[in-house]
């Protein structure tokens, strides 16, 4: 375990250097092949995940973190869940339709933080003529219509939610669409099984330095049909980062119970810079909702009986 927890720690410092090249102005400094191109997705835009209890968390997964343990079993009503990351061409028409001059989509302290700092689209991102454009690893391109949204905070996430008529899934129902597979009953370690990551399941590693497409990978999708849930972009869930049930500190207080609380939301999958020594089914990230240059998307989900 202290080896696995050495491991971690240091791919997330390698991850928080990735974001300091992101956040550093000049010339380009980084390469690396993008990834394969796919077809455009054309399968349905969410998945049903059926209501009832699977076991969250886990007991068993040798490098687990304090926070992702104990196993439990969690009771999940029935939900509709985004088949892929909402993309930046989604996103792009919330911005068109006046979401970030739209106060009822925000939450007071959302709205609040967006005027205080003339936030008007994802971080990285400028308007030029028709076109939007971002700043990517010091390179300026156009933004691609097709990938997740990246460089967005939890209060962006969660008025492009409400302006599509959706929410942010919970964490417990963004961990039950990643690991519940519905035929076993069984909570898997990733979507696709119990299988540590290839390369034709998710884009993890840093082997691209952006997101691949909405519906690639249909090598890791969940049994249900949900792509991506693991890596290109860490997704933002509606909770708040809490303790689980029978939770022990270990092996210090100081790695995880000093966060609990509603200062954080939960983020979970994992992103294109994320090493998969640190990114599993029950792996748990949390952030500030106003911090936006970690690699973050999202998804959205709705409840089965909404219309």
């Amino acid at each position: 375990f202290a080896f696995g927890m050495v491991a971690q720690h240091e791919q997330q410092h390698d991850e928080t250097m990735l974001i300091t090249h992101q956040l550093r102005r000049g010339p380009q400094a980084l390469t690396a092949p993008d990834p394969d191109p796919v077809p455009l997705f054309t399968g349905p835009s969410e998945v049903l995940v059926p209501g009832g209890p699977f076991t969250m968390g886990t007991s068993t997964e040798p490098w687990a973190l304090d926070n992702e343990r104990p196993a439990h079993r969690r009771e999940v009503p029935a939900f509709y869940m985004d088949t892929t990351p909402v993309t930046n061409a989604a996103f792009q028409a919330f911005i068109a339709d006046g979401g970030y001059d739209t106060e009822r989509w925000w939450t007071p302290e959302g709205w609040a933080h967006i005027r205080q700092h003339s936030i008007h689209a994802p971080l990285y991102w400028h308007r030029d003529g028709k076109q939007w454009l971002r700043r990517r690893f010091g390179v300026t391109e156009v933004v691609p219509p097709d990938e997740p949204v990246l460089h967005v905070c939890w209060y962006e996430a969660d008025a492009y939610a409400r302006w599509a008529g959706r929410r942010l899934p919970t964490e417990a129902e963004w961990e039950k669409a990643a690991r519940h597979d519905p035929a076993s009953g069984r909570s898997t370690r990733y979507p696709w099984g119990d299988a540590d990551p290839a390369p034709e399941h998710a884009n993890l590693g840093q082997r691209h330095l952006r997101p691949a497409p909405a519906g690639s990978y249909p090598e890791g999708e969940s049994p249900l049909g949900i792509r991506q849930l693991i890596g290109d972009v860490w997704e933002w869930t509606a909770s708040d980062f809490l303790p689980y049930p029978g939770f022990q500190a270990f092996p210090y207080k100081e790695y995880s119970e000093v966060f609990f609380g509603p200062e954080y939301k939960v983020l979970r999958g994992g992103a294109f810079a994320v090493d998969q020594v640190a990114c599993r089914g029950t792996f748990r990230n949390w952030d500030y909702p106003i911090r936006r240059q970690i690699f973050s998307g999202f998804r959205t989900a709705r409840s089965a009986g909404d219309a």
